[in-house]
Parts: structure tokens; C-alpha cells; sequence
């Protein structure tokens, strides 16, 4: 076993265990145990699984994308510091007060990739599960958590006619004709779900600072690239792996609508729409933190002349000051 299958090993026994779970649930309702609709609904499941247990790496990516936006003025004053020094002491220095800064307001720039980096390692386990199917079937084998009978049932499942463990380039046994149509299918939804999602949040939830910096050059052309390498890629996936990235992909679509609409980015076209909502609709602003209602000023001052000097002793009006 060399170090990627040491290390992919964990990952293979629980993205099969749950589908597994799944499949034992849904055949136990009724559902046929080798039927292709039972372990794409497990697929899905196991899905769900994940995107639910990264909810928590999902809040804290939009708390710290929204410190990054409210860093920006900062940053661009820092950059403006340093414009034009191009020596080592200079750029080491420039460094450290940018990591100074990320520190101070718990936040960094890669925040972003989070929750992508989480999940690739159960993409390539899924991916592995997937591929080795016939081989396992072959050897008398299971694969991960499931057992031979599973493999058998799994390399045996169709939906339209494809087997769910077949490739566009690589379909030995199911029919090519639905392989190709499904195949096809599945590559455009996984590349046109993650468009939309991307473009909607560059056109909605970014502020005009954060359009205008350098790094929105390299997410436009990211916007266009990583679809194009996916889809490209997506000829090599089995129509198992396609139907996880596509479900993936529209909950992440999804999550994004529901972010955009409830808890836009500071200074965003969305933030604008959601306040103007709110404003006709009697309600106070949102902390663009916290996503929450904003205390009132007065209250706020309060609560701190409380908190900061001692409680003042009232005193009667008819006393007078000797």
C-alpha cells in the first residue's frame, strides 16, 4: 500500500460506510438492493452526510470572508505604504503586519478554500470506491465497507440504462448509447451548477473594493476555468462520482442563494437590496458581522458607561451642595 492509498484508506471505509448505511436503510423500506435508483439515493445521502457536517466550517468561512471585506481599506493602505519598495526587508516587513492584521481580526485569505479542501479528500475516496468496483468484483472482493454482495449488487445497479460504475471513456458491459447521453448530462449540470453559483456571488455579494482589487482579476478567471477543468475531467468520472458532484454542487448553489438573501457581503449590491428590504419594512439593520440586530446606540452606551465606572448613588433633589 503506498502513502495516498495509506492515507485515502480512513477516508474509503467511511464514504462506503455511509452509503452502505444509506442502502441498508432504503432496502429495509422496500427498495431494491442491486436497483440503481437505491445507491444513487445513497450517493445522495452520503452528500448530505457531509455538506451537513461542514455547516459549522461554512459560518465560519462567511464571518471570515466578511472580516476580509472590512479589512480591505486597511490593506490597501498597507499596500500603498509599501508601493514601489520592492527590497527583502521591506516585503518580509509588509508581511508581517499583513498576517498581523489577519490575526487581529480572526480572519485569513485562504478562508475561502476551506471547505472545498475539506471535501476532496471524500471526492477521491468516493472516486476510488467507485472505480474499483469491477475489480473488486472480479477478485471475490468487497471494497472499503461493503461486501462482495454489495460490490456485486452496486456493478450490476443501472438508472436509464447506465451502470452507475461506468465511464464515458470506459463502459465494458452497459449500454454505450445511455452511457454517453447520461454521461454528458451529469458533465454539463456539474459545470453549469458550479458557474451559476460562482457568478452570482461576483455579482452579487461582492463590494465594490473587493471587485477593484487584484485578486477579483484571478476569481474572474477562475470563473471560467475550473468549470472548463472539471468538465474536461468529468469524462474520466464514473456517473456515481458525476451524480456526488452535481448534488454537491447544487447545495452549495443553494447555501450560496440563502447567504446572498440573509447575510450579504458589507458593501455588496446584495447588502444594499437586503437593507432596503428591511428599511421598508420598519425592521433595524443587520450587523454585518454577525448577521444579527444591531443595538441601538443609546443602549449600546449605556451598557458601557455600566460596565466601565461604578453604579452612581441617586440623590434627592431638594439636597444642596455644601
Amino acid at each position: 500500500m503506498d502513502f495516498f492509498e495509506t492515507i485515502m484508506f480512513p477516508f474509503k471505509w467511511l464514504v462506503s460506510i455511509i452509503m452502505v448505511g444509506f442502502h441498508e436503510g432504503l432496502s429495509a423500506i422496500g427498495m431494491p438492493g442491486a436497483s440503481g435508483w437505491t445507491w444513487t439515493l445513497s450517493i445522495i445521502g452520503l452528500v448530505l452526510v457531509i455538506r451537513a457536517a461542514l455547516i459549522p466550517v461554512f459560518v465560519k468561512q462567511i464571518k471570515a470572508q466578511r472580516g476580509m471585506q472590512l479589512l480591505q481599506p486597511d490593506l490597501k493602505k498597507l499596500q500603498d505604504k509599501y508601493k514601489g519598495k520592492t527590497d527583502q526587508l521591506s516585503r518580509q516587513a509588509m508581511a508581517q503586519e499583513q498576517m498581523a492584521m489577519y490575526k487581529k481580526h480572526g480572519t485569513n485569505p485562504f478562508s475561502a478554500c476551506l471547505p472545498m479542501l475539506i471535501q476532496m479528500p471524500f471526492f477521491f475516496a468516493l472516486f476510488q470506491v467507485l472505480s474499483g468496483i469491477s475489480a473488486a468484483r472480479d477478485k471475490g472482493q468487497g471494497i472499503g465497507a461493503m461486501s462482495h454482495q454489495q460490490v456485486e449488487q452496486f456493478d450490476e445497479s443501472t438508472i436509464f440504462g447506465a451502470p452507475l460504475s461506468a465511464t464515458l471513456l470506459h463502459n465494458p458491459e452497459g449500454n454505450p448509447v445511455a452511457v454517453t447521453i447520461l454521461t454528458i448530462v451529469m458533465i454539463l449540470a456539474m459545470t453549469a451548477s458550479q458557474f451559476i453559483t460562482q457568478k452570482q456571488i461576483m455579482a452579487k455579494n461582492m463590494s465594490e473594493e473587493a471587485m477593484a482589487s487584484p485578486f477579483m482579476r484571478q476569481q474572474k478567471m477562475m470563473l471560467y476555468i475550473l468549470p472548463i477543468v472539471f468538465g474536461v475531467g468529468g469524462i474520466n468520472f464514473p456517473i456515481g462520482v458525476l451524480i456526488y458532484w452535481t448534488t454537491t454542487n447544487l447545495w452549495t448553489m443553494g447555501q450560496q442563494f440563502f447567504v446572498i438573501r440573509r447575510m450579504p457581503t458589507p458593501g455588496s449590491p446584495a447588502a444594499k437590496a437586503l437593507a432596503e428590504r428591511r428599511a421598508a419594512k420598519g425592521l433595524p439593520a443587520l450587523s454585518v458581522l454577525t448577521g444579527k440586530k444591531e443595538e441601538a446606540p443609546e443602549a449600546a452606551g449605556a451598557t458601557a458607561i455600566q460596565t466601565k465606572g461604578q453604579r452612581v448613588q441617586p440623590q434627592r433633589k431638594n439636597r444642596k451642595k455644601k
